[in-house]
């Protein structure tokens, strides 16, 4: 956490500190909750502090330490998003991207024990939407991190999700399933400008990147595989 001397050093009180730390953290987990994970902009928390505070420095303080209480208090991990690269154009030149990318953005990453999180916190009533993203990256995974519109929709189409579907019984809109992916920063919607026209391109983002996903996805992968050839075998 901050040192009570940073605090000092820009005219804060504890009291004051605390109340501005809480504030953040209780945006951070009701905005988690209402958006279903979607990032939280590093400017919406810095507007927490900076609605009755001027001094440049407190904001970075604040959240750091919000971080850190959600971390001791709840087992989450504040973990901050970056795009650190632009979109890959190997497929042709790219026209603007269609998800406006901010410099910084958080997400909640539990850190608790597979078990404890699914007895405790995991929404049984949301799985389904987890158990899509990971079929939707698994696809992208496979296709080299980058794949058409119509091929994804193509892979989908033979798992039973039709892209015209706006009743799935466990989806509803299957399309704005799949949006919602893009809106969570684990896929990166683009559209690209070839000699065939346009074609809408869907790559990994951000946190379909990180290791906490790509580490499962490469362990469940590699058991299909296993699984696959051990049948052949048999």
């Amino acid at each position: 956490m901050a040192d009570t001397d940073e605090y000092a050093q820009i005219d804060i009180s504890k009291e004051e500190k605390d109340k501005l730390v809480a504030e953040v953290m209780r945006y951070v987990l009701f905005k988690t909750h209402q958006t279903s994970g979607c990032p939280i902009k590093r400017e919406e928390l810095t507007g927490i502090v900076t609605k009755n505070y001027r001094q440049r420095a407190l904001p970075a303080l604040v959240i750091k330490e919000a971080g850190d209480r959600l971390a001791a208090t709840f087992g989450y991990e504040m973990r901050e998003l970056q795009r650190t690269r632009a979109p890959s154009t190997r497929s042709g030149r790219p026209s603007q991207p269609l998800l406006n990318v901010d410099a910084k953005s958080y997400v909640l990453v539990s850190k608790l024990e597979p078990e404890v999180y699914s007895k405790y916190v995991e929404n049984k009533e949301t799985a389904h939407l987890s158990g899509f993203a990971f079929v939707v990256i698994s696809i992208v995974h496979l296709a080299g991190g980058k794949i058409s519109e119509e091929d994804l929709w193509h892979q989908l189409k033979r798992l039973g999700l039709n892209e015209n579907d706006e009743n799935h019984p466990v989806l509803g809109n299957n399309k704005q399933a799949l949006e919602h992916l893009v809106q969570q920063r684990y896929l990166l919607k683009e559209k690209l400008t070839g000699p065939e026209g346009h074609v809408m391109m869907y790559e990994l983002a951000e946190r379909a990147l990180d290791e906490s996903i790509s580490g499962k996805l490469k362990d469940y992968i590699s058991q299909v595989v296993n699984t696959n050839a051990a049948a052949e075998v048999d």
